[in-house]
């Protein structure tokens, strides 16, 4: 069996990665892929989730301007409302169905004698001519190198990986970064 060779390849749903697919199909283009890492789309919207997570754009400036919203609750958006949008947009558009969830892009390199990119992810192997990177500055988390940090003994997590079971009633808190 041959690999098919795609036009277009598409890493991420977020904002980005749903509007790339969006204006590929109104524009005919379909012979395209599009892998997302979660089990739906959402990108940063869908990964963040810490308590008061949201929009510091007014919502309407937010949205995509071919699907604009007048439903917003609040004039900057809460996460799970801009969630929400965004799962709505990918379904109105059609685009949801063409997404391959829980596959993860492992490496992607350029093959110089076939002009085409190789991409390995979790599912096995694809060739794309144009690839389109909409994976977000912030997909991996970061925390900073602290002297000390390896001997705290309290609870510690990062705001993209917010621990809705901790209590923080009473505690002492500090943020970093």
């Amino acid at each position: 069996m041959t690999t098919p060779i795609y036009d277009t390849y598409i890493v991420g749903t977020g904002l980005s990665g749903l509007a790339a697919a969006i204006k590929l199909k109104e524009q005919g283009l379909d012979h395209f892929k599009i892998i997302e890492k979660a089990d739906r789309v959402g990108g940063t919207w869908r990964e963040n989730t810490y308590p008061g997570c949201g929009c510091d754009v007014p919502s309407a400036l937010y949205s995509y301007s071919f699907a604009p919203s007048s439903r917003w609750s609040r004039l900057f958006a809460a996460q799970p409302e801009i969630l929400s949008y965004l799962e709505q947009v990918s379904r109105d558009y059609g685009i949801e169905p063409l997404i391959t969830f829980n596959t993860e892009l492992k490496n992607a390199r350029w093959d110089e004698r076939r002009h085409l990119w190789v991409l390995d992810t979790s599912q096995g192997q694809d060739l794309a001519r144009t690839v389109i990177f909409a994976t977000g500055p912030i997909t991996e988390p970061q925390t900073p190198s602290l002297p000390g940090l390896e001997s705290f003994k309290g609870e510690m997590f990062h705001s993209a990986q917010w621990n809705h079971d901790y209590d923080l009633t009473g505690k002492r808190v500090a943020v970093i970064g």
